[in-house]
Parts: C-alpha cells; structure tokens; sequence
C-alpha cells in the first residue's frame, strides 16, 4: 500500500518522520488530518507498530470518527481495531475507570455536564451562606474551572485577597459535593488523571510504556492540564507527534494556551520541526491578504502559505455609513449572486465577532426573504435576555399579556414561586381581571388581597412587582423606548443579573446592548411602534432554513470551515479587536488570529466590511476601522466606499425611514468650527472642551473631553455640537 499517494513533499516528511519528538506546523487549509490519518497508517501498515500502542487524540467527537473512518478504509477495520483515538476527555474517563481503585472515587463514576455542575455550585453556595447574586455560579465555575486546567487544587488555590480567599472555599465544597454523589466535571477528568500519573509512579510507567506513538491535533489549543498529560504519557517512548498553528490559537477563553507549542520547542530541543505551507483551500489572493494581517504576531513560526489553485481575485474592502447598511449591503450583494446563479447561497458566509452583530443581517434577510443558517447560535429574537426584555416592555404596554407577565414575575429572581403564580391567577380570576391588572391592583391596596388563598407573604412579594410596573407604565408616555428600557434594567438589576463574569455572560450584555441600540433607533416615535417593529420580525423567524441558505456565524464558529464567499463583517475598533482586548497584549494578539482564521475560511471571494460611523447609545460618533485592516497593504485589496454612494436598488431597497433619519441632511463641511481649547456642549455629555478638530471626508471630526464620560470623538456634522466659548 502506498501511504504517500497524493501527499505533497511537506505532507511526505511529516507522514515519514523518524522516531522522536515531531512539531508539524500547519498551516490553515494544509491537509492536516489527511497527514495524521496516513501518519497512523504508515505506522501500523508500514513500520508493524501495534494498534493499541498508538494513542491519537482530537478535539472535537466529530474529528475522531472522521479519522477513524479515513484509518478503516486505509488499512481495513481488522487491521486498526485497538487503536486508542479520542478526545482527551474521552481519552482520560477511560484511564480513570480504570484505574479507580487509587482515587478517592470509584469506577462508575457519573460525569455531570455543565447544567449539573452549576446546580451543585448553586449547593455549594448555599452551604457556605454565601449570596448567589454576589458569587454568580457561572462566574465562580470560570474561575474554578480556570484552576484546574492550571492544575490547582483547592488546597493550592492562590489567595491574594478576600474574593479569592471565597473561591477556594468554594472549589473546596464544590469538590466535596461531587465526590460525595461520586461525579466528576469535565475538567477533574484533566486533573484526576495528571495527578494519577504524578502521584503512583507504576500507573504513569505502565501507560508511558503502552502508548508507543502519541499523536495529537489541534495541539495550540491545548490547556495546560493537557499539556502535561501528554508529556508524562510520552515520557518513555518519546514518540509525541504533535500537529498545530499558534496562528490558529483562538480559544483562550477555554484555557487554550498557544504557549504550548513554545514549551514543546523548550522541552523538546531535538525535536523535528515541519512545515505545511501548501494551502489547498484558498486562492493565492486570500492567502497574501491573511499572511499580511498575520505577520505582526510575535512568537510565531513564519509560513509562506502558497497554493496551486491560481491568484484569484483580490479581496474587497468596503466602507459603509453604518451598520444598517452594512447588512442592507451585504444581503443585496448576496441576493444578486444567488439571482444571477453566480453561486448557490449555502457556499456564502457571513462572519461576526460576536453574536449580537447577527440581528441587523437577519432582519436584512428577513425583509427580503430570503431563507439563512444560523450556526452555534440562538436567533437574535429567541435568546433568552432578549426575550425578557421584551417581555418586559410588553407587560407595561400591555398589563392583560398573561405569556409575558409569567415570563417576568420572578425574573430575575424576586421571591415570586409557583404557588404564588397559582394565587395571584386564582385571585385575579376571582377579581375578574387579568394577573396583570391583578398585580397593579395588588400593588395600589396589598392589604385588600390577603386571603386565604393568598397569603400576607405572596402579596408582599407581588405587590413589589406591582409597584415596579406602576412607575414603568407613568414613565411610559412622556418616555422613548430607550429611556424606558434603561429605567427597567436599572430598577431590577438585570446586567448583575445577567453578567457574571463568564464570557457567556458577557455575550448575553452583547446582546442586551444590541437591543439598546435598536431601541434608540425609534427616537420619540413610542413603544408601541418598537413593539410592533420587533413583533412584526420576530413573527417570521420560523421563515424555513435549507443546505442552500447562506451561514450566519461568528468567527469562533468558523473554525475548521470553508466557503467560496466569505463576508466579515464589523470590523471596526472595539469590535474587532473587542473593546475587552485593548488593554490586554494577549487578547489583542487572539483578536489578530481570530481575524486570520476568519479570512483563511474563504476559498474563492473575501468581503471586509467596516463602518464609517457606530450607533451605541442612542447617539452617532464616528467608528475608527480595524487596526488590523491597516496591515493589508492596499495593493492587495479592491476598496470601495459606499457613504458618499445611494445603495437603493429599484424602489428602496431595505433603506428604512429611520435610518433615513439618522442620515445627516446637512451641507458638508468645508472649514474647521472647533479650536483646541472651545468649550462646547452635546445633547446627551454636556459640556466639555475641544482637544483637537480635523476635517476627515466633508466632516468635522473633533476631540473632546467631556467632564462625565471622559474623552470622545464626535462628528460635527451629526454631533449637535454647540459652542460656548
């Protein structure tokens, strides 16, 4: 059998390396799984290593029987039967069931998913008396699950100050009640089993001994715990194989640690190192913009990434107005490949750097009718945070909802439980009105509901409520949906509620925040006309999905992806790299590989698209481009501005009357109005003084420091500047 076949000159020398230590760097699209798949065939096939002493580890349940299904037809199912290939999770519960009789749990140990593991953080919470809105479990399972993967017990858990010293209380309970229902977290399956090897000495040798050849993939994302894990197993043989990128290391939140690969060179100097240059993905085009954006990374290994699939066309870079027309541009574009045949709509892909950016683009499919793929991700009117918002606001729209008012009686929570649904509904029937007009009656006159059915304690609670919604509903008429929406979040707290500190949290406050911005779209036009904006869009989610429909993702989805047309989108600062990135070198870095890995997706058509202003507040400013667009050199793109251009096509297009009205309608400025040391006043800052004025395309861009909010950039065309002095 000829385990060479097709494979290029990099690919051959990975596949045929000697024994010992192995660095593959691959890069993006370079046919890594095909070189790990007849890397393990050669072994076996070729050099007779015994299936079961080849350990091959992955990431993902998907990649594993993927590989397994390539190794089967390569070799046949009898010839590969015992060979050890998994997640490392996977890969450890079976070493630990094995080997249970030397750990303070025994062999049919349960493994509680992340549901499970916030429950018995909610316990452990509890039996240290300690306040769950103050310690959220999401947040303490981040931290927790942070120090195993740095390989910390609760005993060497590191206290600096009073909150750490709460967490390794916490990590302490939090272990004690999951051996005490003999379970493991996902993370103790890391841990028990490095501390396995490091602790009983004869479990560590046998191991080392039997796993001849360790091959793993994917190898920058790898954790600490992970990393140690297969040092020890590789310790007698030596024989670790290990396939990665730093360039393509984007999970930093998990506990992935690019670094790894640096530790590899350091532990292992004798190690052979390979590179896979030869991308079999992406047009030579596409590959000069990524190495471009790439190449000011410390710490990586330089690749010329190459390919035989031509030049192609070079990338496009657009500049639109805002985000409304960057979806409203982006969906026509689309619309009109798919019309013209150019290209069927399920090779497009529209990439984001956070879920909240996929609202805008749904709608712009929405009001044209066209079918999408959502991927790794609820639809923006589905998630939850943003369904009880507008819960709420229809609950003070409209009392009578009886679906909404259930949805927020006792979110977040207030002391509202099922029995007292039950009475509040059983005493709004007898009243003969709805539990809404029931709650505000409550409220008005708590002591006339007090029964028997309704004890003093139920009413108490719901008359808090009550009176909530009473000052929401007075608010409502002299109020814009903004104000309204602010008000509510701010009277029950709802971002402590929502944000607690896990990147999961503060994706939900994303959200939150893109549901602001909406809001502020409707200016003083009332909140019944918001309502019906968003009941009108969120009626037409079930719209049908198909493999034909073009994919809406965000760039941590898109690992492992490819598509003939890509579009990113967003790529303005604070968005990409996230506004969380900018004081952090090493997530400004991740923000940078995040970008790469977003443009290597794309085979054939690449689309970069920023915005020349943002809408955050309920105000415009002007949104600086990418840094990381600033990389490319313009030789390489076609660019294209589409503020000074109309983008309505045949009656409108998706333009609508209030993004008209946040076009500026007057004349362009052709001189300075601001000097270094003017004080001025904006509608929304109040006064602060001129720091630096610059005329930038028929605009006044000025510099001011304001005395409450600090430093802004603000267009005078659209500012509503006034000058005091």
């Amino acid at each position: 059998m000829d385990f060479l076949k097709g494979l290029n000159p990099q690919q051959q020398q990975a596949v045929l390396a000697t024994a010992g230590p192995v660095l593959v760097m691959a890069g993006p699209g370079s046919g890594k799984t095909r070189v790990l798949t007849q890397r393990v065939a050669y072994l076996i096939g070729a050099l007779g290593v015994r299936p079961y002493s080849i350990l091959s580890v992955t990431f993902t349940n998907k990649a594993a029987r993927e590989m397994e299904g390539r190794i089967y037809r390569l070799l046949g199912e009898k010839e590969a039967r015992g060979l050890t290939l998994g997640t490392f999770h996977a890969t450890c519960a079976r070493i630990l069931r094995r080997e249970a009789r030397h750990l303070p749990f025994d062999a049919n140990f349960v493994i509680y998913d992340t549901d499970d593991q916030l429950e018995v953080l909610r316990q452990a919470l509890a039996d240290l008396n300690l306040d769950e809105k103050r310690y959220r479990p999401q947040g303490m399972h981040a931290l927790i699950s942070y120090a195993k993967n740095e390989l910390l017990l609760p005993d060497n858990f590191p206290v600096h100050d009073y909150r750490d010293e709460v967490v390794a209380r916490l990590y302490r309970r939090y272990q004690e009640l999951l051996l005490a229902s003999n379970a493991l977290d996902f993370d103790d399956l890391l841990l028990y089993t490095v501390y396995l090897l490091e602790q009983v000495p004869e479990v560590k040798e046998r191991y080392a001994r039997l796993f001849e050849h360790i091959l793993v993939d994917e190898f920058q994302d790898t954790n600490q715990a992970q990393y140690v894990l297969v040092r020890h197993l590789s310790s007698f043989h030596r024989n670790l194989f290990v396939v990665g990128d730093i360039d393509q290391s984007i999970y930093r939140w998990r506990g992935a640690d690019y670094r790894n690969v640096l530790r590899f060179e350091n532990d292992f100097p004798d190690a052979q190192v390979i590179l896979l240059e030869q991308n079999y993905r992406s047009t030579q085009a596409i590959l000069d913009v990524a190495m471009a954006v790439i190449e000011p990374h410390p710490y990586r290994t330089t690749k010329q990434l190459f390919t035989e699939r031509g030049s192609g066309e070079r990338a496009n870079v657009i500049e639109v107005r805002d985000d409304a027309q960057q979806a409203q541009w982006v969906v026509e574009n689309i619309a009109q490949m798919v019309k013209e045949k150019q290209i069927s709509g399920g090779d497009i892909a529209i990439m984001y750097r956070t879920n909240a950016k996929s609202r805008l683009l749904e709608e712009a499919f929405l009001q044209y009718g066209m079918r999408y793929r959502l991927v790794g991700a609820q639809r923006f009117y589905g998630r939850r945070e943003v369904k009880d918002l507008i819960a709420y606001l229809r609950v003070i729209h409209n009392p009578s909802d009886e679906v909404s008012l259930l949805r927020i009686l006792n979110t977040p929570p207030r002391g509202i439980g099922n029995k007292t649904v039950l009475a509040l509904r059983a005493y709004a029937q007898q009243q003969k009105m709805s539990s809404g007009e029931a709650v505000l009656a409550i409220a008005a006159e708590p002591e006339s509901a007090v029964s028997e059915i309704f004890p003093q304690r139920a009413v108490i609670a719901v008359a808090r409520f009550g009176d909530l919604l009473a000052g929401w509903r007075d608010q409502m008429s002299q109020s814009t949906p903004l104000q309204i929406l602010d008000r509510l979040m701010s009277d029950i707290d709802y971002r402590a509620y929502l944000d607690d500190g896990s990147q999961e949290g503060q994706e939900r406050w994303d959200n939150v925040m893109e549901l602001r911005r909406l809001a502020a779209e409707f200016g003083e036009t009332g909140l019944d006309a918001f309502l019906e904006r968003v009941a009108l869009v969120s009626d037409q989610d079930t719209l049908a999905e198909g493999n034909d429909a073009p994919t809406l993702l965000t760039l941590h989805a898109a690992k492992g992806l490819e598509f003939p047309v890509v579009f990113i989108v967003g790529l303005n600062e604070g968005t990409l790299p996230h506004a969380r990135s900018l004081e952090d070198k090493e997530a400004l870095h991740e923000e940078r590989r995040l970008f790469y890995v977003g443009i290597t997706r794309a085979k054939d058509h690449l689309y970069l698209v920023y915005s020349q202003f943002g809408n955050a507040y309920g105000y415009t400013e002007p949104h600086a481009p990418s840094r990381f667009l600033e990389d490319i050199p313009k030789k390489l793109v076609n660019f294209r501005t589409l503020t000074a251009e109309r983008s309505e096509r045949r009656g409108g297009g998706l333009r609508s009357k209030m993004q008209e009205a946040l076009s500026p309608a007057s004349a362009p400025i052709l001189e300075k109005r601001f000097s270094p040391g003017d004080r001025v006043r904006h509608p929304i800052w109040g006064e602060g003084m001129v720091l630096n004025s610059a005329l930038k395309d028929s605009d006044e861009i000025v510099d001011i420091f304001f005395e409450s909010v600090g430093l802004k950039r603000v267009s005078a065309l659209i500012g509503k500047l006034e000058l005091l002095s």
